[in-house]
């Protein structure tokens, strides 16, 4: 199950997470981000050790903003309240959980 992400509860949600996060930037206006929204669900419910949210950069455009999104869908990848790994674009399954590092 993905939650939403918003600069409300990024904190509690993201940097005070005791597993890491999968953060998927997106917008409903977004052909590529309908395309992998897929992907990242699949993920949400097959690894309940870890946290997957979704961020829309149309009504959270501060948080976009605050993490440099010029693209989307953007994949940023956080553990232990620290960013350390981000992807643009559609990607695989594979290159995800592999970012993930699980």
């Amino acid at each position: 199950m993905t939650i939403e992400i918003t600069e409300q509860n990024f904190e509690k949600e993201v940097l005070n997470a005791e597993v890491p996060v999968l953060i998927d930037f997106w917008a409903s206006w977004c052909g590529p981000c309908r395309m992998l929204s897929p992907v990242v669900e699949e993920i949400s419910n097959e690894y309940m050790n870890i946290k997957v949210g979704k961020v829309n950069v149309d009504e959270q455009s501060e948080l976009a903003q605050k993490f440099g999104i010029m693209s989307i869908p953007t994949l940023m990848v956080f553990k232990n309240g620290k960013h350390i790994d981000t992807k643009i674009g559609v990607i695989p399954k594979s290159a995800i959980i592999s970012m993930l590092g699980i």
